[in-house]
């Protein structure tokens, strides 16, 4: 697969990328409302969000990443941020190139006993350092996770972590509205956005086709 560089990428601003975790983010999620309050935001479609499948989606992902042209700060909740682990190892990005930050929003357990068996063929949880400034958000009262575990899973990413409080699992039925909160730390991991960053690596017109994705869906 062929990749070109963008060489005025770096003065691009960002986008903002929603990794939404399993069911997707419904109506009155804070991501899909930053979805439509904020300038260069957009959610990644995933699809299959009832049955997710973990190649796939880490190939879904990279299609989006590499589509932007640009830096990608990458905005994962739940499911979704052990996708983004899986794709970082699966794709060994270099600092900044081309995702240049994660936020990683109440990650769920799926080593042992997780609360729903389809997120088990996310297992293990990636424990290689990630390649880019992340912050990760964990909950105390998180239904998905125990606090003690997320934490752990902030050290082995190499992210910083942020204790909300009693949260649930930071989603609409934790009646944040569009998390304003959320968007501090946002503001925060894009102000450690590399000044410069590598090459946006689009991917080649001629190979994004329905077929790419489907053929990729049993990548070992």
């Amino acid at each position: 697969m062929t990749f070109s560089h963008d060489e005025n990428m770096s003065r691009k601003e960002p986008l903002v990328l929603m990794v939404p975790g399993l069911e997707g983010s419904g109506p009155g999620h804070w991501q899909r409302r930053w979805a439509e309050e904020l300038d260069n935001c957009e959610i990644a479609e995933l699809g299959s969000w009832s049955t997710p499948h973990r190649n796939t989606w880490i190939n879904r992902l990279n299609l989006a990443v590499h589509r932007a042209g640009r830096p990608v700060i990458i905005v994962a909740h739940s499911l979704g941020c052990i996708l983004t682990a899986w794709w970082s190892k699966f794709e060994q990005p270099a600092w900044g190139s081309p995702v240049a930050g994660a936020l990683l929003v109440a990650p769920p357990e799926v080593d042992f006993f997780p609360r729903d068996d389809r997120l088990t063929g996310f297992a293990p949880t990636p424990g290689d350092a990630l390649p880019f400034p992340s912050i990760l958000v964990g909950s105390r009262n998180d239904p998905w996770i125990g606090i003690e575990t997320a934490r752990r899973m902030a050290r082995q990413w190499g992210s910083e972590f942020v204790d909300v409080g009693n949260a649930g699992h930071i989603n609409a039925d934790s009646g944040l509205g569009s998390w304003e909160d959320g968007k501090v730390l946002l503001g925060r991991l894009m102000d450690r956005v590399p000044a410069q960053v590598g090459p946006s690596a689009p991917i080649a017109a001629s190979a994004v086709n329905a077929d790419w994705a489907e053929g990729l869906e049993f990548r070992a």
